[in-house]
Formats: C-alpha cells, structure tokens, sequence
C-alpha cells in the first residue's frame, strides 16, 4: 500500500490545482491513501483532496472553524496491521522531535505523521515519526511530501521533493508573523 502524506497546504483562495506541484499532484490521484495532519485553511482544499482520493485528516491550527468542528485534532488509523497516528502540532521546534515521539506513545501508534514545523522530517526509533513539511509554503526546504509504504507487515517511509519556491528565513518569519 502506498500512502502520500501531506501538511500545510495553506490553501487560502483557487483550487489546489492552482498551487500544488503538479508532479505531486499525478502522486496523490496514483496513491492509495492520502493523509494530510492540517492547515488545508480552507474547506473548499479538503473537499478537493477527498475528492481527488481516499483522505484521512485532522485539522490544524490555522484551518476555518468548519474544518475544526468537522475534522479531529488527533486520529488513530489501521492500514494493514500497522497504526499511524495524525497531529496537527506534535514537535517543539525543526531540531526537537522528543515531543512527537512522546506524542506517539501516547496515541499508541506506530507511525506518527504530524505537520505544523513546515519542513520535512523522518525519524525512525522505537517508532516513526513522519513531517511531510509542506508543499505550497516550506520553510527552510523545498516544497516536500512524505510517500510511506507498507508492505508485509512493515512500513517505510521517504521524503518527496518538489520543485518550487524555497522559503528562505525572513520569508518564514514574515508567513508566520502574517497569520497571528
């Protein structure tokens, strides 16, 4: 089973087509699930990402209040014998991810996919923590996603890049200090 993770869309105004990489978007219509851990910003960009294949998602912190009384802040899900956990906001920073993985154990899970630090992160211990980083607003990275594969009991994770427009840190600083 092939699952593209996802986070951060930030998709304020057009449809999704008008700002994902379109190479990611020919992945996500292939894949056989799609998970996204929030900030979609809009109901219209999840309605389209249901649309366009299986999702399983939570809302984030900056998603319209439809999406935050539709969607879970945290969820548990079982594909193939393996759970994988979604968060919105589970790391305390891009270098500290003690939190996510305290988060993980919490929920139970395996896999724990979790967005809200904009860069893309895998780490594997005791279990796997997966930050797709994000697509349309990266910070400090390319526009990313995050393909996971399980396959005879096991699941293994990989970064995807993307061409497109790299969030340099004033740029990070200024999209942050524009949504407070």
């Amino acid at each position: 089973m092939k699952i593209i993770a996802l986070s951060d869309t930030h998709i304020k105004f057009g449809s999704i087509m008008d700002h994902l990489p379109g190479e990611l978007v020919d992945i996500l219509k292939k894949a056989d699930l799609i998970i996204h851990s929030g900030d979609f910003v809009r109901k219209k960009a999840y309605d389209e990402f249901s649309g366009m294949n299986w999702l399983e998602a939570v809302h984030g912190n900056m998603d319209e209040p439809e999406l935050k009384n539709m969607l879970p802040e945290r969820k548990v899900i079982e594909i193939e014998g393996i759970k994988i956990g979604l968060i919105h906001q589970a790391a305390l920073s891009l270098q500290d991810t003690i939190g996510a993985r305290y988060m993980a154990k919490e929920m139970g899970v395996d896999v724990l996919v979790f967005g809200h630090i904009h860069k893309p992160v895998i780490e594997k211990s005791d279990v796997l923590l997966a930050c797709p980083g994000s697509p349309t607003a990266p910070r400090l990275s390319d526009p990313s996603a995050i393909e996971l594969v399980i396959e005879g009991g096991n699941i293994s994770g990989k970064i995807l890049t993307f061409e497109g427009t790299q969030c340099s840190a004033l740029e990070s600083a200024r999209f942050f200090r524009d949504r407070l």
